[in-house]
C-alpha cells in the first residue's frame, strides 16, 4: 500500500490542560480501513482533528501525500478538500435549510461551475442512498439520515480520505449497521476510511487495522486480532476483548487450537471447530445451497421478485445504501442486511438458496469472498452473478 498520511512525533495540548495526544507516530496507507479505539478521553477525537488541520499540533509534523501540512488558509482549504471530516453530531455539520443546499455547500465554496455542482451533489446523494431527499429539511430527518447527509456533503468534494468521529453515535443498531455498510461500500470504491470508536465489537470485524489509544498515547497498532489479543493492554485501556476473540481464547484454554488464524467472524469459529472435529462438519445432508448476487441497477422490482420466486430463495441479503433503498421501493424485506456475505455463506453451508442484492462495485466482492472461502476451507459453495438486462419496467 502507498503511504498517504504520516505522523511524526505528534503532540497537542488544549489551553491550560495536559497533553491530549503525545508522541504519535503512524503511517496511514491509501485504501485502508482504520479504527482508532479507546475509552472516553483517550485522545481519539483530538488525533482525528489534527489529520485535516482543524487542530495544529504543538509539536511534531504531519505529511499528506508526501508533502508537509501547512496551516495558511489556502493550504488548509486544499487539505480539507482531500481529507474530509464527519463530526460525531451531524447537527453541528448540517447548516443549510434543505438537503440539496447542505450537500452543495462545499462545492459552491470551491467555486465549482453550476453544472458540476449539480453533478457532484446528485452523485453524492446517490452514493449515500438519499436520492429523492433533495428538498427535505434536515430537521425532518432521522439520526441515520442526518449522518448520511453529513457524509454526502463531504463526498461531494471527492476526498481521498474520509474521517468519521464516532460514526454510530446516537444511532440504533439498524442505523449503525447501515452506516458501517456504507463505509465498506465507499472503501470498496477507493476511499481511505478512518473512524474513532470505543465499541470494540464494531471495530474488530470491520477494520483492516486497529490503533489502540490510552491517555493520549498509542499503545498498539496492527490487525484487529493482534491489537486486541493482549488482554492486559485491553484492560488497561478500559476496553473489553471482542467476544469472538474471547471465545477463541477460551477454546484454546480447553485445548481447541485456532489453526494459526484468530477469528474475526462466525465463519472463522466454524473453521476452528472443524479443525478440532478433524474434518468438515456436514450441516446439511443434501449438500450445499447456493448464492446468487445481483446488481440492483440492472434489475426492476418485478424481475427481482420473479427471480426470488423462480429460485425459491430461502434467504435474501441486501448490501449497500443503493440496494437497501431499492429493496424498500420494491417491497422486499431482507433477512440479512449486515455482514451479508458471511451470513449467506453460513446459510449456504446449511443447504439454503441465497440471493444477495447489491450495487455494481460490490458484486465482484461477493464472488471473490465466497470463492476465497471455498479455496481456504475446501468447500464448493456455488456462487454466480444473476445475468439480467437493463430493465425498462422500473
Amino acid at each position: 500500500m502507498k503511504p498517504l498520511i504520516q505522523l511524526s512525533n505528534l503532540s497537542y495540548a488544549y489551553p491550560y490542560a495536559p497533553p491530549a495526544i503525545q508522541n504519535i507516530n503512524q503511517t496511514i496507507n491509501a485504501g485502508e480501513k482504520i479504527a482508532i479505539v479507546g475509552s472516553n478521553g483517550a485522545g481519539k477525537s483530538t488525533l482525528l482533528l489534527t489529520l485535516n488541520g482543524m487542530l495544529r499540533p504543538v509539536d511534531g509534523r504531519i505529511t499528506f501525500q508526501g508533502k508537509p501540512v501547512l496551516y495558511d488558509k489556502k493550504s488548509l482549504r486544499t487539505l480539507r478538500q482531500k481529507v474530509g471530516f464527519v463530526f460525531q453530531d451531524p447537527d453541528v455539520q448540517i447548516i443549510a435549510p434543505t438537503v440539496w443546499q447542505d450537500v452543495a455547500f462545499g462545492p459552491v465554496n470551491l467555486d465549482y461551475p453550476e453544472e458540476k455542482i449539480k453533478e457532484v451533489v446528485q452523485e453524492a446523494l446517490h452514493k449515500v442512498g438519499l436520492e429523492g431527499f433533495e428538498r427535505r429539511p434536515p430537521y425532518h430527518l432521522s439520526g441515520g439520515e442526518k449522518k448520511r447527509v453529513a457524509i454526502a456533503g463531504v463526498l461531494a468534494m471527492d476526498p481521498d480520505v474520509l474521517i468519521l468521529d464516532e460514526p454510530t453515535s446516537m444511532l440504533d443498531p439498524a442505523g449503525s449497521e447501515d452506516i458501517m455498510d456504507l463505509l465498506d461500500e465507499l472503501n470498496q470504491h477507493g476511499k481511505t476510511i478512518i473512524i474513532s470508536t470505543h465499541d470494540v465489537e464494531l471495530a474488530y470485524p470491520w477494520a483492516d487495522r486497529v490503533i489502540l489509544m490510552e491517555n493520549g498515547r498509542i499503545t498498539a497498532s496492527g490487525t484487529p486480532e493482534k491489537a486486541f489479543s493482549d488482554r492486559e493492554l485491553v484492560k488497561r485501556a478500559r476496553l473489553k476483548t471482542p467476544i469472538l476473540l474471547e471465545l477463541c481464547q477460551e477454546l484454546a484454554a480447553r485445548g481447541i487450537k485456532n489453526g494459526g488464524k484468530l477469528p474475526t467472524t462466525v465463519l472463522d469459529i466454524i473453521r476452528i471447530i472443524e479443525n478440532e472435529h478433524h474434518g468438515n462438519i456436514r450441516l446439511f445432508e443434501n449438500g450445499y445451497g447456493s448464492i446468487h448476487v445481483a446488481d440492483v441497477d440492472l434489475l426492476s422490482g418485478k424481475k427481482a421478485v420473479a427471480f426470488m420466486n423462480d429460485m425459491r430463495c430461502d434467504t435474501v441479503g441486501v448490501m449497500g445504501s443503493r440496494a437497501k433503498i431499492c429493496s424498500r421501493q420494491w417491497g422486499i424485506t431482507p433477512d440479512i442486511s449486515y455482514a451479508v456475505i458471511d451470513k449467506c455463506i453460513l446459510q449456504a453451508m446449511n443447504g439454503k438458496t441465497c440471493a444477495i442484492f447489491t450495487s455494481k462495485g460490490m458484486v465482484s466482492r461477493v464472488i471473490e469472498r465466497v470463492n476465497e472461502f471455498n479455496a481456504i476451507n475446501n468447500r464448493s459453495i456455488p456462487v454466480q452473478e444473476i445475468s439480467v438486462q437493463t430493465p425498462d419496467d422500473q
